[in-house]
């Protein structure tokens, strides 16, 4: 498995949670319990992608600029999952900020997949590739 194959997987997570998120209503256990997992998954994804994605990619010139925009984009979903714990689940700018996560996680999985990982796959070996998927996954295990 390459890095690329392992956080495709993760990706699909958060896709997942976050649409079922967006599907529930008002101040309900449902809610809280989809939040909090997906709270978790984004957590843990972006310390383990950080570190053993972008760092190396950091190390890179061709890849250093994008490395850096995606760690922002990361502390961009961080502030909106702040936003979400300091709002009411029932209150009626609680969806509008999830649907302002969904737009910017979205958007960061397909830019990664998209742009990111074609200027990783030519910065990268294919030994680094593996190498980086099982310290990423070990992370994601101990973690999760």
């Amino acid at each position: 498995m390459t890095i690329f194959e392992a956080l495709r997987q993760e990706h699909e997570i958060q896709r997942d949670l976050i649409d079922k998120l967006l599907k529930t209503e008002g101040k309900t256990e449902e809610r809280d319990k989809i939040f909090k997992h997906l709270k978790h998954e984004l957590k843990i994804h972006a310390e383990g992608e950080e570190r053993f994605f972008y760092i190396p990619l950091m190390k890179k010139d061709r890849t250093q600029e994008k490395a850096r925009h995606s760690i922002a984009e990361h502390h961009d979903m961080d502030e909106l999952v702040e936003d979400l714990e300091d709002t009411q689940m029932d209150a009626s700018n609680w969806l509008k900020i999830a649907k302002d996560l969904e737009h910017q996680l979205i958007h960061h999985l397909d830019e990664e997949e998209h742009e990111v990982f074609q200027m990783a796959g030519k910065a990268l070996t294919e030994n680094q590739k593996t190498e980086l998927a099982s310290q990423y996954n070990k992370y994601i295990k101990e973690n999760r």
